[in-house]
């Protein structure tokens, strides 16, 4: 189900500390680096997802989220909104508790599918924003 309330995304972000963030840029500058840096900061575990990258912020990075070898609590999604119904596929396919759709990307397609698999959606929604309004 999409998650809307304060305290269902509190719940989220507090019980699921394992991100797999794809799309996450090497660049500094990039608003995916700077949130993946700000969770790291927090206590999270970042999983880079870029197929065009070996290592980003220290940690592997991997070219899908089939390719990562660990538990994902979290599917971080920097990615454009029409690109993310395979991501919710593949979200549910390794066992994510959470799909995540950063500020400013929504689709129902992605969030249907993410949410029939047994996750969690939150879309429009930037992670580092809610975890310093809601835990920070």
């Amino acid at each position: 189900m999409t998650l809307k309330s304060d305290e269902e995304i509190r719940r989220v972000l507090r019980d699921n500390r394992v991100i797999a963030v794809v799309g996450l840029s090497a660049n500094p500058d990039r608003p995916s680096n700077a949130v993946a840096r700000y969770m790291m900061a927090h206590g999270y575990t970042i999983i880079p997802v870029n197929p065009a990258e070996t290592e980003i912020l220290g940690q592997t990075c991997y070219p899908d989220l089939a390719s990562i070898p660990q538990k994902v609590d979290i599917v971080d999604c920097f990615r454009k909104a029409a690109d993310t119904p395979p991501l919710a596929q593949a979200a549910v396919a390794i066992g994510a508790r959470v799909l995540w759709l950063q500020l400013g990307v929504s689709n129902e397609t992605a969030a249907q599918t993410a949410a029939a698999g047994g996750l969690d959606v939150v879309m429009d929604r930037c992670l580092e924003i809610e975890h310093a309004r809601l835990l920070g």
